[in-house]
């Protein structure tokens, strides 16, 4: 696989209309548009156009802040189409606030909810009256070196940091992706996180270049469109599987003695998913073995992936290359390296960025290194036949009082096997004994299957892993309540701040917050 100006996936969907036949659906709540892709192509063509009359030149900055929408889709592929860097904003992080302009460094501010009365702010549902009548500019090429996005990260505190994403890395990702997954005509992928992560833009370039159709829904409208949408692949977090099996084994529940268990674990996975699905896609955070297990068990293949913002895709499973608890083999172009204490890092050909924008001294260099290489924070190793195990964040290793070193990522993981528990993060508050916060799947939370849980997790591991007390958050974590990420990752510094009192409180073993 090789990635050139004469290659690039990125060149050849701005200079190439896409195939025929082949569409985008813009799913909401009520309803489901339809775009055919060449129709796609053309209108971004135009908004190009659009865009430069605007002012807009190569290297300057296009703001996006807006749920999955066209207009997304459009303002994405125009800049792309005049060498405009696209800076996503996440909508359930940031408001339409002029300041962004400035802070960012914005040519123009595409955003949801504006009103017009700042200069260089639009509002986005423009983006489709400007591709109405303008003239397509003649494409720019890219090099691999080239970045076409700035990528800003969660961040648990203060101003996101922001990454340059190259072409090469966004290349080298899709190609290997396609090498293995084989996305063709008769595939329609399912997308439905936020176009601000950079990932999710990238379903909508295979469906340009190689042939397949799109539908684009947003986290809000997934489960009321998928059955409609009827796609073949869903990409998804573990927390969304998660919410998938729950819902299909309340389906299961209901399904009367008469129908065997295997069948009514299938029809419930076709009453959430459709009847077309190849396989499902999941990563970003880690999945539970019993969510991959459950899938798998009715007939839904779900292959577990391993990447950060700051290195794309690095490990995959995928048909053929299978191993249940590995995140996969590493993808070409890529390469993991292991130090003696098992910190992963990652080496790329072609490396996403070499330095954050917007981050305090010091902090680009403690991540990128020479030569392409990125130090991710995370223990792992490799297996005789090259499949990677993730065993958690060298950060969150709790060291002892005694010297012996906890890794919480399986006693979370255990916890979480019950289905009252939707997350469950660890802390070791005076280096003695462990705390564990937990975010409760319903509310009323069961407080007797809780505490059987965290019996269970007990009994499962050593004596200086043993869980002392549990605290039952007040309310689930969510993006909104800012103890999850916009990956729906759980945010473990503000946790940490948020249940600061229950954490250090030593009575009780079950503390329920009101």
């Amino acid at each position: 696989m090789t990635t050139s100006m004469t290659t690039s996936i990125l060149n050849h969907i701005n200079t190439e209309p896409p195939r025929a036949g082949h569409r985008l659906s813009v799913a909401r709540l009520d309803r489901t548009e339809e775009f055919d892709l060449q129709d796609v192509h053309a209108m971004a063509g135009r908004l190009a156009g659009a865009l430069l009359e605007l002012g807009v030149a190569r290297g300057d900055r296009v703001g996006v802040l807006a749920p999955n929408c066209l207009e997304w889709v459009l303002l994405d592929l125009a800049a792309l189409r005049i060498g405009a860097v696209t800076v996503g904003f996440d909508p359930a992080k940031f408001e339409p606030d002029p300041a962004l302009i400035e802070r960012y460094g914005l040519a123009v501010f595409f955003a949801h909810g504006a009103d017009d009365a700042a200069p260089r702010l639009l509002p986005v549902a423009e983006a489709r009256t400007l591709a109405q009548s303008a003239e397509a500019p003649e494409p720019v090429r890219y090099e691999p070196e080239d970045f076409t996005t700035i990528k800003l990260t969660s961040g648990s505190t203060g101003e996101p940091k922001g990454l340059t994403a190259s072409v090469g890395s966004i290349d080298s990702g899709i190609t290997a992706v396609q090498e293995i997954f084989a996305h063709g005509e008769d595939d329609n992928l399912f997308v439905f996180l936020p176009l601000s992560v950079l990932q999710q833009r990238y379903w909508i370039y295979s469906a340009l270049r190689f042939g397949h159709d799109v539908t684009l829904s947003t986290y809000e409208a997934a489960f009321v469109t998928l059955r409609r949408a009827r796609p073949t692949v869903v990409m998804g977090v573990p927390g969304f599987f998660e919410t998938a099996k729950s819902y299909i084994e309340r389906q299961v529940q209901r399904s009367g003695p008469e129908t065997a268990p295997a069948e009514a674990l299938a029809e419930g996975a076709r009453k959430v998913f459709g009847d077309r699905i190849r396989y499902l896609w999941t990563g970003s955070a880690p999945a539970g073995s019993e969510v991959l297990r459950f899938f798998t068990d009715a007939g839904l293949p779900i292959y577990e992936g391993y990447g950060l913002n700051e290195t794309c895709i690095v490990t995959k499973n995928h048909p053929g290359a299978h191993r249940p608890g590995s995140v996969g083999k590493v993808l070409p172009h890529k390469e993991v390296l292991l130090d003696h204490e098992g910190v992963i890092s990652v080496r790329s050909r072609y490396p996403v960025c070499h330095r954050y924008e917007y981050a305090p001294p010091g902090v680009s260099e403690r991540v990128f290194g020479e030569n392409g290489t990125v130090r991710t924070g995370d223990l792992g190793y490799l297996d005789e036949d090259g499949y990677l195990y993730i065993r958690g964040r060298a950060d969150d290793v709790i060291v002892l009082e005694n010297g012996r070193k906890v890794v919480v990522r399986p006693i979370e993981e255990h916890m979480r096997a019950s289905r009252e528990i939707e997350e469950c993060v660890v802390f070791c508050p005076t280096q003695t004994y462990l705390v564990a916060v937990v975010s409760p799947a319903a509310v009323p939370v069961d407080e007797a299957a809780v505490a059987e849980q965290l019996a269970r997790t007990n009994a499962a591991f050593g004596q200086d892993e043993q869980i002392r007390k549990v605290v039952i958050a007040r309310e689930p974590f969510s993006v909104d309540n800012g103890l999850l990420t916009s990956q729906f990752k759980p945010l473990r510094a503000r946790i940490a701040e948020r249940y600061h009192h229950e954490i250090h409180d030593i009575h009780g073993s079950i503390h329920v917050c009101c």
